[in-house]
């Protein structure tokens, strides 16, 4: 049995400075770290033959991952995976030639090859160039959490949201997403189809080996909810192994059952449409296993009205 990986930590970064050196030296040990341009970096961590291919924000590592690593590497490396992730200190959507040319590169020494499964991920601008991207590693896992099919305002008209990317060139390489995941084996669409603009963008992403997966309340940052109900760190590990499918997907959704910022989100809805009758078997089933003062408060309430 291979020896289990300590995974490294960038805990003690007080800047972004700090982060990018701390990184550097992680990336010496494991594999590399690497500017690209001006708000870019590739991080990689070479430790197996499966590789997670992660798409983050900055800012997001810096402040949401434990040990201001990012997500990827907290969920490959314990498995024994290789790890590789685009990091981008501005919301540019990767919508720049030296990350154009860091993919080409890759392409070139056949870096993808190296590997029995290759899994991409990203949320949001993340999503939408894990689906963009995922052109240089045919038959790769796709997973896109509310991505983005594209911002051009000839085609996207209908979303009101990211003004300031329109300017942002969608049209050249590795340009629209839809089309860039041809070559991949399954695309999983993770959305809300509630969030009207995510649902148009998923619906775009429609073809014979795409699969959409709808989370109905878990709004525009389905990313945040299943990273915090343990759900995405499941879906990853099924992709990484060869097994994931609309049925584990929805098996690890179950988590949402006993995640109380998901119920609170649901008590709210049900409230909101004047559901009394629902919103007391969600308020009875939280308090099964919570001590929640909220929901006991609304239980008697809307048992008072009714008695």
């Amino acid at each position: 049995m291979p020896a289990r990986i300590v995974p490294k930590d960038a805990a003690g970064a007080e800047t972004s400075e700090d982060w990018l050196r701390r990184m550097d030296e992680i990336g010496e040990d494991e594999g590399y770290f690497e500017r690209l341009g001006g708000v870019h970096w590739s991080f990689f961590a070479d430790h197996g033959t499966t590789l997670l291919v992660t798409f983050e924000r900055l800012h997001d590592i810096r402040t949401g991952s434990p040990g201001q690593m990012p997500f990827g590497y907290g969920v490959a490396v314990p498995q024994g995976w290789s790890h590789l992730c685009l990091v981008a200190g501005q919301d540019r959507w990767y919508r720049d030639p030296t990350v154009f040319r860091y993919f080409d590169r890759l392409v070139d020494d056949a870096f993808f090859e190296d590997f029995d499964r290759v899994v991409f991920y990203g949320a949001g601008m993340g999503g939408y160039a894990a689906a963009a991207f995922s052109v240089v590693a045919p038959g790769a896992t796709v997973i896109l959490a509310a991505p983005q099919a594209t911002l051009d305002p000839l085609y996207a008209v209908w979303d009101p949201r990211f003004r300031s990317a329109r300017r942002l060139n969608f049209t050249d390489r590795y340009g629209y997403a839809p089309d860039m995941t041809e070559g991949a084996g399954q695309v999983f669409v993770i959305h809300d189809p509630e969030n009207a603009p995510d649902a148009a963008h998923a619906a775009l992403f429609r073809r014979p080996f795409a699969t959409l997966l709808r989370t109905p309340g878990l709004g525009t940052d389905p990313h945040r909810m299943l990273a915090e109900m343990g759900a995405l760190d499941e879906v990853l590990l099924a992709a990484g192994q060869g097994g994931l499918s609309p049925a584990v997907f929805y098996r690890a959704l179950r988590a949402r059952h006993r995640h109380l910022p998901y119920l609170r989100m649901l008590l709210g809805r049900t409230d909101a449409r004047g559901r009394d009758g629902l919103s007391a078997r969600v308020c009875r089933a939280v308090l099964r296993d919570h001590a929640a003062p909220r929901f006991r408060k609304r239980l008697a309430e809307i048992e008072g009205e009714a008695g």
